[in-house]
Parts: C-alpha cells; sequence; structure tokens
C-alpha cells in the first residue's frame, strides 16, 4: 500500500470535500481517503499495483477540482 497526499484546489464547503471522496472511493485499489478542506488535500492509501496514483488525480479532476 502506497499513501500519498494529493493538493486539491477548488473546493469550498462540505459537499466538495464528499464529491472528491466519492470520486476516489469509486476506484480500484483504494484503501482509504480523507479530505481536509481546510488543508486543501486529499490523503490517499492506495494499491500501486491496480491503481496509479495519475489515475487518482484525474479522478478528482472529472469531479470538478484542481489536483496536484
Amino acid at each position: 500500500m502506497t499513501k500519498t497526499a494529493i493538493n486539491v484546489q477548488g473546493m469550498s464547503c462540505e459537499h466538495c470535500v464528499k464529491s472528491v471522496e466519492n470520486a476516489v472511493k469509486a476506484l480500484p485499489g483504494i484503501e482509504k481517503v480523507d479530505v481536509n478542506l481546510k488543508k486543501h488535500t486529499a490523503n490517499v492509501k492506495f494499491n500501486e499495483n491496480i491503481i496509479a496514483l495519475e489515475a487518482i488525480k484525474e479522478a478528482i479532476r472529472e469531479a470538478g477540482y484542481d489536483a496536484e
């Protein structure tokens, strides 16, 4: 398992947090996701043999937020 913090820009409320969480949780290989509105981060624990970090970032972008 790999743990990483992804910078997520564009979130302004708890609805945004849930949108990002749901987008990431829907992906295969995700163990845990914790989105912090104040820090603008998504802490993700995932199986790198199943999903790549870039695919997680792309899911966040598709949900309407910037992921770095």
